[in-house]
Parts: structure tokens; C-alpha cells; sequence
């Protein structure tokens, strides 16, 4: 009977001894969430500022990159000026006679010489009529500077670039162009943009300025442009100069453009007449705006600071147009 009982007890304690559950304590959890709140908290502050830094540097990288490309495209489009408008701010002159656009400004208004691809008259050895070779056409040309509440683009600003030219004149187009009354020999292969009319230099009392500032469209009373203002680009700087930004800098001889106080985009032009070859020249000037991109539904925290001003990218560009053609 001892025999069984001493075989229990041992048999007892070796199954206690193979189920005993081990485990931490209760101060040694605390010790090990501690620790961890020290190492984990300034590793995670790392990973955010980090991605923090890389968003806003992403912002400057953009910003910068659509600024040059902007620029690039409007020097392009100033290489081909043949005339450019040193006041886009008397209302009876070039303005009234160019689309208004709600709260914006134009800031930069040219004619300019273009191809218009395919559309002169050629015939093939049939004698049939073919419209492949490419023509020289007129076009008027305007940038605007736009600052408003439209949701779709940023609280900063945007330029808009708003176009009509020319058509190409055929002895057997068309003569029912859409918007124009065409007389008997006034036919097509490319109609005019509705509101189009050639400029007229015939005047002999009158400068080349004053020749240029006369010209008035098409367009009957009540009539509007079909062609309305399209966005180059977007996030420029808003901020006009009473709030901090940065004022007009123009080379001697040139007269400064600017949309009232706002600087974003700003152009500096030199009128033809006052070069003895005769082109219109023009410094444009754009600054971005990479806090808008950034900050989105607040205009008042994204305006130009001096210590803020690496998020407001700037370039300019210095264009000489082609000689005016027909006159000196």
C-alpha cells in the first residue's frame, strides 16, 4: 500500500512538473512596451518627416519642370511674333477686342506667323485637287493670367492661351466658312476662325503701332468668339506684391506687363518701332507656386514668403520675333 501510494505522489509531481505553464510577468510586459515606445516612436517621427521631405521636394521638382516647359512653349510660340502689344491695359485698345475672361487678365498679346498644315492647293497629274502642301497663315495670339475660385484648378493661379487665325484662301474652296461672309471671291480651303480679320498697314499717316492698335475683329454686335481660352499650366504664384511677392524687373526700353499687383507672370516687351530691324522682343517671366500643391483649401498659407521662396520656382525667357513682314 506505501508502495502505491510513493508510485502516485511520484507519478503526481511528474505530471505537474510537464504541465506547469510558463510566461512573462506582468512588470516585465510593462518593461518590454516601454522599451519599445523608445525605440519604435523616433524611428516612426524618422519615417514620416522623411516621407514628408520627399512629398514636398516632389512638389519643387514639378513645379520647376512645369515652369520650364511652360516657358519653353510660350518662346516658341514668340518666335514666330511678328508684332507684339506693348499695353494690354487700356480697354480701348488690343483688350477690347480680345475675349474677357472672368477674373483674369491677358499679359501677353501677339500676331504671329504659323504653318497651317496640309492645306494649299496643289494638283496631281490628273489635274485633281489636292490639299497637301502647307500655307502661311496669321494668327492673333493671348496669354492670360487667371485667378479665381474655380474648384477644378488649384487656389493658386493658371495661364490660359487663347488663339484665332487665319484661313487659306482657294479659287475653288469653299465660301459658306462658318461666321464669316464671304464675298464672291473670298473662297477657302480653311475657313477663318469666327471673329478673324486681317490687320490693315495700307494707312500712310500712321505708325506701325498705331496701325497695329487699330485693328478690330469681325464680330457683329452681340456676336462672341467660339474659340475660348485654354490652360497652359497651372500652380503659379498668386500672390500679388501688396502681400509680399516679389515686383516687375524689365531691361532698360522695355515696358512692363503685368496682370495689376499679381507678379507670377509678367512680361516685358519692346516695341518694334523702336529697333532698327524692326522685331517686337519680350521677356516673359513665371514663378511657380509647389506650396499649392502641397496645401490645397487654404489660399492664405500658400502665398510667397521670402524663407518660403525655394516653393516658388522662377524662370524667365528673352524672345526676339521675326522682322514684320509688308512694312518698316
Amino acid at each position: 500500500m506505501n508502495i502505491l501510494r510513493w508510485l502516485l505522489n511520484v507519478q503526481l509531481k511528474i505530471s505537474q512538473k510537464q504541465n506547469k505553464n510558463s510566461g512573462f510577468t506582468l512588470i516585465e510586459l510593462l518593461v518590454a512596451l516601454i522599451l519599445a515606445f523608445l525605440v519604435i516612436t523616433p524611428l516612426l517621427g524618422f519615417m514620416i518627416s522623411v516621407l514628408n521631405t520627399d512629398r514636398q521636394e516632389q512638389a519643387k521638382v514639378t513645379s520647376e519642370q512645369e515652369i520650364k516647359s511652360a516657358l519653353d512653349y510660350i518662346a516658341r510660340d514668340l518666335q514666330q511674333a511678328l508684332y507684339i502689344y506693348d499695353d494690354t491695359t487700356t480697354t480701348t485698345g488690343i483688350v477690347s477686342k480680345i475675349p474677357a475672361v472672368t477674373d483674369g487678365a491677358p499679359v501677353l498679346v501677339f500676331w504671329k506667323r504659323e504653318f497651317a498644315k496640309e492645306s494649299a492647293e496643289t494638283k496631281n497629274s490628273g489635274g485633281v485637287v489636292q490639299f497637301k502642301d502647307d500655307s502661311f497663315v496669321y494668327s492673333l495670339v493671348a496669354y492670360y493670367l487667371i485667378k479665381d475660385t474655380n474648384t477644378t484648378w488649384s487656389q493658386a493661379a493658371r495661364i490660359a492661351r487663347w488663339q484665332i487665325k487665319d484661313g487659306v484662301t482657294n479659287a475653288t474652296g469653299r465660301s459658306d466658312c462658318p461666321g464669316f461672309t464671304a464675298s464672291t471671291d473670298e473662297k477657302y480651303s480653311q475657313c477663318p476662325d469666327k471673329g478673324f480679320k486681317p490687320f490693315d498697314l495700307s494707312a500712310k499717316d500712321k505708325t506701325l503701332k498705331q496701325k497695329m492698335d487699330s485693328w478690330t475683329n469681325s464680330l457683329a454686335a452681340g456676336e462672341n468668339y467660339t474659340q475660348v481660352p485654354v490652360v497652359l499650366v497651372d500652380f503659379i504664384d498668386q500672390t500679388t506684391t501688396t502681400q509680399g511677392a516679389p515686383g516687375t524687373t524689365c531691361s532698360t526700353g522695355f515696358t512692363t506687363i503685368a496682370s495689376g499687383v499679381r507678379t507670377g507672370f509678367y512680361a516685358c516687351v519692346k516695341s518694334p518701332s523702336a529697333d532698327t530691324d524692326n522685331r517686337s522682343t519680350a521677356e516673359v517671366y513665371l514663378r511657380g507656386n509647389a506650396q499649392a500643391r502641397l496645401i490645397q483649401n487654404d489660399e492664405t498659407k500658400i502665398r510667397y514668403a521670402q524663407n518660403k521662396s525655394s516653393y516658388f520656382p522662377s524662370g524667365n525667357i528673352k524672345v526676339q520675333g521675326r522682322s514684320f513682314v509688308f512694312t518698316k
